[in-house]
């Protein structure tokens, strides 16, 4: 049996990508350790089977823990840290971790939810998310300055009511959560509002970046991130979904 739950590896210079690769593939989410001078950067955190902060210890400098949604494979770990951002629009769901907001029932009810147990004696019938209240808003415009890298916080609601994303202006890179991502985008779920993804969907695709890092799925550029968003934007116009 692996040692770790976990597997990581660098997808830029100070950024590490962490997955669950035993996790069932729809909740299969991507996490980033974003390093910094004064602090680090967690953003999102798993589904909480095992301990993301004893996998990932922080490195002699307090982490900013920074969740771009409350959906249950972005939050599972957001308790175990002290310092927790996130948007105004989820933070009650952030403080109760209530189904309706996680839908971590979703994730539960799956035929096969986990490949394998992280340990010996482990039940998914003791898995629940613990409430992590937050200590820090972000909103739209605001930002994340770690000492050695500037961050823009933009809103992009659509996913979810709450969905964030991190914007390095100095050199392109984008951390877009659940916002956009090289998958299927998913807006049928509880919360989700198709009119209002189609906004965020048109600021995207105008969106300057060199590299995005999605919630889901492989890295994509930005000719790449304008095909997706044209793409969901034609497709749900065309259905008439935009209109419901």
């Amino acid at each position: 049996m692996p040692s770790s739950w976990f597997e990581s590896r660098s997808v830029s210079p100070g950024v590490t990508l962490i997955t669950e690769p035993f996790v069932h593939s729809f909740f299969r989410a991507n996490l980033y350790r974003i390093e910094g001078r004064d602090f680090d950067i967690q953003l999102d955190f798993g589904v909480g089977i095992s301990s993301l902060s004893k996998a990932v210890p922080a490195k002699g400098k307090p982490v900013l823990a920074i969740a771009t949604h409350a959906h249950v494979d972005h939050v599972g770990s957001f308790h175990e840290f002290e310092r927790r951002a996130g948007h105004e629009a989820e933070a009650e769901i952030f403080r109760t971790m209530k189904d309706e907001g996680t839908l971590a029932s979703w994730f539960t009810g799956q035929d096969e939810p986990i490949a394998r147990p992280p340990y010996d004696g482990y039940s998914l019938n003791d898995y629940r998310l613990l409430p992590a209240p937050l200590s820090e808003l972000l909103g739209d415009g605001d930002t994340v300055d770690t000492g050695s890298r500037r961050f823009t916080v933009l809103h992009l609601p659509g996913h979810s009511p709450g969905s964030i994303a991190l914007l390095d202006e100095n050199n392109g890179e984008f951390f877009s959560g659940d916002a956009i991502y090289d998958d299927e985008l998913v807006d049928d779920i509880p919360g989700a509002d198709i009119p209002v993804y189609l906004n965020t969907m048109k600021r995207l695709e105008k969106l300057d970046i060199r590299i995005g890092h999605g919630g889901h799925g492989p890295s994509f550029g930005k000719a790449r991130m304008q095909a997706i968003s044209r793409g969901y934007i034609e497709d749900r116009t065309r259905s008439g979904s935009a209109f419901l």
